[in-house]
């Protein structure tokens, strides 16, 4: 396996390169997909050909596989069914937090599937508060889409967004239709749908602290959605995240390729943010996986974490890496106690939003996600941030890399947290 980062396509296209060639288990990290659209390079996965010098000259890693998920069927035997959904207790938990400001660039975004000229249908945003609307502002800038559909308790709220962001279609130059409802049968069949609905963190709050409370909305949502969008694509945000997946999984009734958690593409990016502050360089330029929880349970495998193509130790010393993963997995909770009043939405929102984007693509970018573990890295059966390809369908496997055995062992550790933490859901009373 080949990990490509953005030096290695900077390099091909030096070489006069139009196209990239990789192969099915190499790594092309969400930097170098960037690198290449920026370029107009293609990257194409599968190819027989070899790796050209600039791949040769990527950090190599130990052979990989990528593993299809496991029987979802088989797999809810095993596990037994999640509390009962019920119906939210409020309707102010279907969006989280205050007003927010406006996007700073435009996202752009390949064609996607499912409707003619090759964009997608409907995507639909379920909570229209601070995340979900960012989500949505990044999704109708992407103009990849034929429809984005805010949904939200508040329909007036849902609609004046949708409105306001329809406003901006000549500033940005999008031609994605976007409308605000009150719920999700009123939004209509989806081809994607992020979940974003759920009460957010106060200060001194935990992400465990929301799990009662935002398990009786993503379970009542995720079954709603099955019977509304019986094939789409479900990308779940609220928290506390891996928990919520996981739960989402098992309410909807979709198979595991079909839900996945936005967390680990937020942490790495937060990660890279903060590794740049500490010396590393551009943000753009460090390689990193946000695997394991999304909480204190974070594993960041400095052995894969790069700056410019290279070791990140050699640009960032050892208590300054660590000081930065720390801040890292405390990110979430630092945001909240500045703003005081409600949580990040800048980020989460743009980072699910990128998600969503990846899979419309359907180029097998590999990207940190909460997925079900098959059996990779030694976990099974629950839902786990894990380094995975994704498609127009959803999951299509996961990746694994050449952890070192204390970084295997946090990961593991992670996923036992997480198996605890759904035991304590599915024995609280409905």
């Amino acid at each position: 396996m080949t990990v490509w980062g953005a030096a290695a396509v900077d390099e091909a296209v030096a070489g006069g390169a139009g196209v990239v060639h990789v192969g099915t288990r190499d790594v092309v990290t969400p930097l170098a997909r960037e690198r290449a659209r920026e370029l107009g390079v293609e990257i194409v996965v599968g190819s027989p050909a070899p790796p050209s010098a600039a791949a040769r000259g990527a950090r190599p890693a130990a052979p990989a596989q990528v593993r299809p998920l496991p029987d979802p069927a088989a797999v809810s035997a095993r596990l037994g069914s999640a509390p009962r959904p019920v119906r939210p207790p409020s309707g102010a938990l279907y969006r989280r937090g205050a007003p927010t400001g406006r996007s700073s660039r435009r996202s752009s975004a390949p064609p996607g599937r499912g409707a003619p000229g090759g964009r997608v249908g409907r995507v639909v945003v379920v909570g229209a508060g601070n995340v979900g609307m960012i989500a949505a502002m990044r999704l109708a800038d992407a103009d990849a889409f034929d429809e984005v559909v805010l949904v939200d308790i508040d329909e007036g709220r849902a609609a004046g967004i949708a409105l306001d962001l329809t406003h901006t279609a000549a500033l940005s130059g999008f031609t994605t239709r976007v409308r605000g409802v009150g719920t999700v049968e009123e939004a209509g069949r989806a081809d994607y749908v992020v979940l974003t609905a759920g009460r957010p963190r106060t200060p001194g709050m935990s992400r465990s602290d929301l799990i009662a409370t935002n398990a009786e909305i993503v379970g009542d949502i995720a079954s709603r959605l099955a019977r509304t969008s019986p094939d789409a694509v479900l990308v779940v945000v609220t928290n506390p995240l891996d928990e919520m997946t996981q739960h989402a999984w098992v309410s909807s009734g979709f198979p595991a390729q079909r839900v996945v958690g936005m967390a680990g593409v937020l942490d790495t990016a937060r990660f890279q943010a903060l590794a740049s502050l500490a010396g590393a360089g551009p943000a753009e330029v460090v390689g990193a996986w946000a695997l394991g929880s999304h909480g204190e349970e974070m594993v960041i495998p400095l052995s894969q974490a790069t700056a410019g193509g290279r070791p990140i130790l050699e640009r960032v010393g050892p208590a300054d890496l660590d000081a930065t993963v720390d801040r890292t997995r405390g990110s979430g909770a630092e945001v909240v106690g500045l703003l005081r009043s409600g949580s990040a939405f800048m980020a989460p929102g743009t980072s699910a939003a990128r998600m969503v984007l990846a899979m419309v693509a359907d180029r097998g970018e590999v990207m940190p996600a909460a997925v079900l573990a098959d059996g990779s890295y030694g976990i099974r059966d629950v839902y786990v941030g894990l380094p995975a390809r994704l498609g127009r369908g959803g999951v299509q496997g996961i990746v694994e890399l050449d952890l070192r055995p204390a970084e295997l062992a946090a990961l593991r550790e992670a996923a036992e947290r997480i198996r605890e933490r759904l035991g304590a859901l599915a024995a609280t009373p409905t």
